[in-house]
């Protein structure tokens, strides 16, 4: 049961970290190249930019997520470098602490604001717009967790430094 529920998850969660933001960015693609194909040697097209922002969003925000998992955010560790193992322990649960309170912080308005955009619809496609924005939403609970697991993961760290 374990097992099954483990891969279960893993797919889920590598559907919405990986296989989503591809498909959306391989849209982007396509829909991008076609607007302008259109654009120059027929008559331009007035759904392909508001169709490709809408796969931006959730490129950009689900695909964030996957940086995340893959620790391959762009980080300047100028200072982080120059202190020792201890303190930058220190750093990272002070961080990622701060991290997980502001993104916990913002959640709920932020659900709330995504739920209230569904009654907007985007003016070209008839898009709802809290479908427009709810990776957001996917992006802050994702983040909230991973950045609590790195936190419980460095205080473990910092308690078996201490305790040797």
């Amino acid at each position: 049961m374990t097992y099954w529920l483990k891969k279960v998850g893993k797919i889920a969660v590598d559907t919405i970290e990986v296989y989503i933001p591809f498909m959306a960015f391989l849209g982007l693609f396509i829909i991008f190249i076609l607007g302008i194909v259109f654009r120059y040697f027929f008559r331009p097209l007035t759904w392909t930019l508001e169709l490709s922002l809408l796969c931006f969003i959730w490129t950009a925000l689900l695909g964030g997520i996957y940086a995340k998992r893959d620790d391959s955010h762009v980080m300047f560790t100028m200072v982080y470098d120059a202190v020792s193992q201890k303190t930058r322990l220190w750093m990272r649960i002070i961080g990622n602490l701060l991290l997980v309170i502001s993104f916990s912080i913002a959640f709920l308005p932020s659900v709330r604001y995504v739920l209230f955009m569904g009654y907007k619809k985007s003016n070209v496609l008839k898009i709802p717009m809290d479908l427009a924005f709810s990776p957001f939403i996917i992006f802050l609970a994702f983040m909230i967790v991973r950045y609590a697991i790195d936190v419980y993961h460095d205080i473990r760290l910092l308690l078996k430094g201490s305790s040797s």
